[in-house]
């Protein structure tokens, strides 16, 4: 903890903080600025204990402050014996560049992280976050479903390949029929009736769905719908399902069609609480196991 306290201190230029963002302010004052901004007119003890500042030294701080224009400081409306501290014009106006400086800052760090790693980073901060908090137990990850960007394609490929063959035993003749349904899509989709999204837990990818045009009219069919193992239980399947309907009503399609397997008993149990129908199952032997297929529809 020690190391990486004095890694990061270093990196993020905390010990020479007015150097490294060329302003004329401390950390400590940094902070009490940002914390003014975002609560414009609070009471100083307040401000004391958000940042377990001593009583002495913030006193110091918002003297100079006040004698900088940057603060007035007058009776609190909820007690007079309390000090109320507000910003003037001026003392928004350097919270502000203070606030460009540190964004830029920190844009400039992320710039040399490729993207997926970003993703990694911001989950483990909230995790190490969390357990230093005490409430990681409690906390519920931050789930969400967004269209597909680059990088994405190729991750729906890869888990779709590894989770069927350490759950299933399917063989490589899955991932081929994956990649040329990815490669079909990225080579040439309708923006307008066709689309793929990834569900995320905590930043990270963890489910994906395609929603593609059908040779049949005016019907869509619902593609390589996935949760990774270990993020289900959160509803992914299910707002993914969601968002791939949604999407195909709005695109006009009148009804949404999927072939699955019936060994695929959780993915079953989503296209029921979306309202698919059961309309055909046949025997077949695919991807190296003896197999039931199911065709399911829903009426848009």
């Amino acid at each position: 903890m020690r190391a990486f306290n004095r890694f990061y201190t270093n990196l993020i230029g905390a010990l020479d903080y007015s150097r490294h963002l060329h302003t004329p302010y401390t950390l400590t004052e940094a902070r009490v600025l940002y914390e003014l901004v975002h609560a414009p007119q609070t009471d100083a003890a307040d401000l004391r204990a958000a940042l377990s500042v001593d009583a002495g030294q913030l006193s110091r701080m918002l003297t100079r402050f006040e004698e900088r224009g940057l603060v007035s400081r007058g009776p609190s409306a909820r007690d007079a014996r309390r000090l109320s501290v507000e910003l003037t014009s001026d003392g928004r106006e350097a919270a502000q560049l203070l606030e460009e400086r540190s964004q830029g800052a920190v844009e400039s760090l992320l710039d040399r992280i490729p993207e997926p790693e970003r993703e990694l980073l911001a989950q483990n901060l909230r995790t190490a976050r969390g357990i230093l908090e005490g409430g990681s137990a409690g906390t519920a990850p931050l789930a969400r479903v967004r269209a597909t960007r680059p990088g994405d394609l190729g991750w729906i490929i890869e888990r779709n390949a590894s989770v069927y063959a350490e759950e299933f035993g399917w063989d490589s003749t899955y991932e081929a029929l994956v990649a040329r349904i990815v490669a079909e899509f990225a080579g040439g989709h309708d923006p307008q009736r066709e689309a793929a999204w990834v569900a995320e837990l905590d930043g990270r990818r963890a489910g994906c769905v395609m929603c593609v045009a059908d040779s049949a009219p005016d019907t869509a069919r619902l593609r390589l719908l996935l949760v990774d193992p270990g993020a289900r239980g959160h509803r992914l399947g299910d707002r993914l399902v969601e968002e791939c309907v949604s999407f195909a009503r709005a695109a006009g399609y009148r009804e949404m069609v999927l072939w699955t397997n019936d060994v695929l008993a959780a993915a079953r149990h989503i296209y029921q609480r979306a309202g698919f129908e059961l309309v055909d199952e046949e025997r077949h032997r695919s991807f190296g196991h003896d197999l039931v297929g199911q065709d399911w529809r829903l009426g848009l």
